[in-house]
């Protein structure tokens, strides 16, 4: 009788664990469909590459990497910060520091590979097919984001996904990538914010 005690007592704590689970996932607002920044201009970040073309001094202009500590080098300019940067402002900068050099340089700084800050990375966790960190793209939605991902396990709980929005103070929305990706419910599609973090949790059943 005791052993079967323990056994209803552990069988309604783990219930009412799911349970808790659940209700604190139906708490959050479903995320708003239009989320992307009008004004919004990409940021430089460790990993892109850089294409830094100064006009009329074809020996200055070469194809750099962004380093992991967000630096640049290229002729004439030791460890420039480029991170956090969008490559009109870079471009300014690298002037500055040629302008020590030679007279009124012009240059132009076209970003080649795409990786952006950490701030900025949109980054899926949980049960999508392959969880990974995407670079964040104007106007991308959802429907990109698990496209990219290759879509949700068998185990997901699609329907109790949701989106943690670092640019809002860590506020969650609710997301239904069942709906989206199992069943091409379009309306279930959402744009995503730099720094996203979208969550796929395990299904309980």
């Amino acid at each position: 009788m005791i052993h079967l005690a323990k056994k209803s007592t552990i069988q309604f704590l783990v219930i009412t664990a799911v349970a808790l689970v659940l209700s604190s996932c139906a708490s959050h607002p479903e995320a708003p469909v239009s989320a992307a920044s009008a004004d919004y201009s990409y940021k430089i970040g460790p990993g892109d590459n850089l294409n830094i073309v100064v006009w009329r001094n074809p020996e200055l202009s070469m194809n750099v990497p962004v380093r992991p500590d967000g630096k640049i080098s290229a002729p004439l300019i030791d460890d420039l910060n480029a991170m956090g940067k969008d490559s009109t402002s870079l471009a300014r900068d690298i002037e500055k520091e040629l302008a020590k050099f030679i007279r009124d340089p012009v240059v132009t700084v076209i970003v080649t590979g795409f990786v952006g800050p950490y701030s900025e990375q949109i980054r899926v966790i949980g049960e999508a097919a392959k969880p990974q960190i995407l670079a964040y793209k104007q106007k991308m939605t959802l429907l990109d984001v698990m496209i990219a991902v290759g879509g949700i396990t068998d185990f997901a709980d699609g329907n109790r996904a949701t989106i943690l929005r670092t640019s809002e103070n860590n506020a969650q929305y609710t997301v239904r990538l069942k709906d989206l990706v199992k069943r091409g419910d379009v309306t279930a599609n959402v744009e995503m914010k730099p720094g996203d973090v979208l969550i796929v949790p395990q299904s309980w059943f």
